[in-house]
């Protein structure tokens, strides 16, 4: 086993497959020579060379058409979209063209792309650089949403979403890419997609979440702790397909849930989640289900941001409240 970083992690998964496919490509804007803003792409143009990683011009929307294009001939394309704002220039060829295209195609393409973007705030980045856009795609049918949380993780997923055929929308939070070091195996292994974690168990409550707020949650978890209430923590890892089994064996134990994320809360994963929950657990059920999530504002500049994402004390107030309902 190897101490890495997510950022660490997500450039060994890309190696591995480079070297395991060489129908696998790696391509964006600076990810070459310069390895790619966060550097998650260093080094690889070295060693596999210019035809496999290769930097694109400052077009998303042509990074997103070739990506669709390569996908259709047989190649693995790994697409960087270098901030997660900025993927609306290419919406229509992930979200139309390459989520459709084995639809459309009656199953004589597919496309097996991955769009890999950082995402996520507390790190006081520019306009459009931290917004969690993942309720846009998780509406998208076609196309598979993915949020680790930790090192191990991202880069089992990121190996599952290279091999998958279908478009992957893999989001990296811009606050996870450094902040710590977790034992990931060395070599090939896979995590699979459409599958939650049980990150810490529980009995009196549930709380879901994914990306940075599952660090968040547990945080919360061990304050409510000391206060004799026992939290069980989710960590979804994929958004879309969604593990509903999981969240409902543990809503069935503890009877009560909330759901974090960082995006606004309007609209959002939280808001599907508890939809099917209620679908298929509410007479589990002993109190409403409530979100902790972002405000309905655009994100904010950096100087406030810290006000605007959810904390351990927001996540605590909401268990309160299901407890006390």
């Amino acid at each position: 086993m190897a101490q890495m970083t997510m950022i660490d992690a997500i450039k060994d998964a890309m190696r591995v497959e480079l070297k395991r496919d060489p129908n696998v490509l790696v391509f964006g804007e600076d990810v070459g020579k310069v390895g790619g803003v966060f550097r998650a792409t260093e080094g690889l143009q070295n060693e596999f060379g210019e035809q496999r990683v290769f930097d694109t011009p400052l077009a998303e929307s042509a990074i997103g058409g070739l990506a669709v294009g390569l996908g259709t001939q047989g190649f693995r394309p790994i697409a960087e979209i270098q901030f997660v704002g900025f993927i609306y220039e290419a919406l229509d060829q992930m979200f139309v063209q390459a989520a459709r295209m084995r639809y459309r195609s009656g199953g004589r393409y597919n496309s097996p792309i991955v769009f890999r973007t950082p995402f996520g705030g507390g790190v006081k980045a520019a306009e459009l650089h931290t917004d969690s856009l993942e309720g846009l795609a998780i509406q998208t049918p076609g196309i598979k949403v993915i949020v680790p949380s930790n090192p191990y993780d991202a880069k089992g997923l990121l190996i599952s979403a290279i091999r998958d055929n279908d478009p992957v929308f893999f989001m990296e939070h811009l606050n996870l890419y450094r902040a710590f070091r977790d034992e990931v195996p060395e070599g090939e292994y896979t995590v699979p997609i459409g599958k939650a974690k049980v990150v810490r168990e529980g009995k009196d409550v549930t709380i879901i979440s994914y990306g940075l707020m599952v660090h968040t949650a547990v945080k919360a978890a061990e304050e409510l702790e000391k206060n004799g209430v026992s939290a069980e923590v989710i960590d979804l890892r994929t958004l879309l397909p969604l593990d509903i089994d999981t969240i409902v064996a543990s809503i069935q134990k503890t009877n009560r849930a909330i759901v974090v994320q960082e995006a606004q809360k309007t609209s959002g994963a939280a808001a599907e989640i508890i939809a099917q929950i209620n679908e298929k657990a509410i007479l589990h059920l002993e109190a409403p289900v409530l979100r902790v999530a972002g405000p309905d504002t655009v994100y904010p500049f950096a100087q406030v941001e810290d006000a605007w994402l959810p904390t351990p004390a927001r996540i605590v107030k909401a268990v309160n409240q299901v407890l006390q309902f």
